[in-house]
């Protein structure tokens, strides 16, 4: 999780959201696209969504207080799952009804040339801030594969931010196919088929994301990779016997640990036995920043 920086990612996505609204909003307008008036709903959904996400993270950082004593961190989470409903319905079932409109009432595209270079446009911009987004994903990602990344990922900013980009990006694609095609055909059946297309896949995207999301909403552990480093670490320390249990719980961007444990206690005190599990949670703490909270319950079974 450290050396990634989500924030990055946002506001990459934001700017290149942002100026592809305009464009797309103002090419839908010139030219009558159904296509391109579902990109332009679309791009400013995005840029909703990409506040959301900046609102989450913002309040995830809030200190823990009596109420929210391990604090405000799975507070990203819940604006995250929030994107993915918008995406769902604001991107993915308005697209579905102008589509459905267009099938049955087309229109004949105008001005095509202005829908083609605002979608070429759009797609140079979306490839930036997808590229840019990846660059993140790959700092933390080691040598998994994006799928296996998104599947096993606990960074839900970035797991929707990829979501986003990847929609975007393809959104784009079937777009400029449909007024192509609609273009040389004479046909505007392919303006109405690829608008069907980008609700499709807003919608596909939406609930992947929704998934990843909605389990981290829950509650999961911290990713297994770093669960398993956190167990050999503590398996390695002087001090510890035996590693009966280590579970961890992922809220935001800390970690909650629970240890349970056999110290090595052959001839030490109580004192003794209490300083080698404070040098043992020290020695976590100092290797792996991202733990906030450490619980160490010492056993001779589990």
């Amino acid at each position: 999780m450290a050396g990634s920086d989500s924030t990055k990612a946002i506001f990459y996505a934001l700017g290149a959201n942002f100026s592809i609204f305009v464009a797309k909003a103002a090419a839908a307008f010139v030219t009558g696209s159904g296509a391109m008036l579902a990109e332009a709903v679309h791009s400013a959904a995005d840029c909703g969504n990409q506040g959301l996400l900046l609102l989450g993270m913002k309040r995830a950082d809030l200190p823990p207080t009596p109420d929210h004593p391990l604090g405000y961190g799975k507070a990203t989470y819940f604006w995250s799952f929030l994107v993915a409903v918008m995406l769902f319905s604001v991107g993915g079932m308005f697209s579905l009804y102008e589509g459905w409109h267009k099938l049955h009432a087309p229109e004949p595209l105008q001005q095509w040339g202005w829908a083609v270079g605002v979608l070429v446009f759009a797609i140079i911009v979306e490839g930036i801030s997808t590229a840019a987004c990846l660059r993140e994903v790959n700092k933390v990602r080691g040598d998994r594969s994006v799928w296996r990344w998104f599947r096993e990922s606990r960074q839900a900013e970035l797991v929707v931010i990829l979501g986003e980009d990847l929609a975007a990006l393809f959104g784009l694609i079937f777009a400029l196919i449909a007024v192509v095609l609609t273009v040389v055909t004479g046909n505007p059946i392919y303006d109405a088929i690829g608008t069907l297309g980008i609700g499709a896949l807003l919608i596909v995207v939406a609930v992947l994301v929704a998934i990843e999301v909605k389990a981290m909403l829950i509650g999961q552990s911290a990713e297994p990779e770093f669960t398993a480093e956190v167990r050999r670490f503590i398996e390695g320390r002087p001090e510890i016997a035996q590693v009966y249990n280590v579970i961890t719980f992922q809220l935001g961007d800390d970690v909650m640990l629970s240890v349970k444990a056999q110290v090595r206690s052959e001839g030490a005190s109580a004192d003794g036995l209490v300083a080698g599990i404070n040098a043992v949670e020290a020695a976590v703490k100092a290797k792996f920043p991202s733990i906030r909270w450490s619980f160490f319950e010492p056993d001779l079974a589990d």
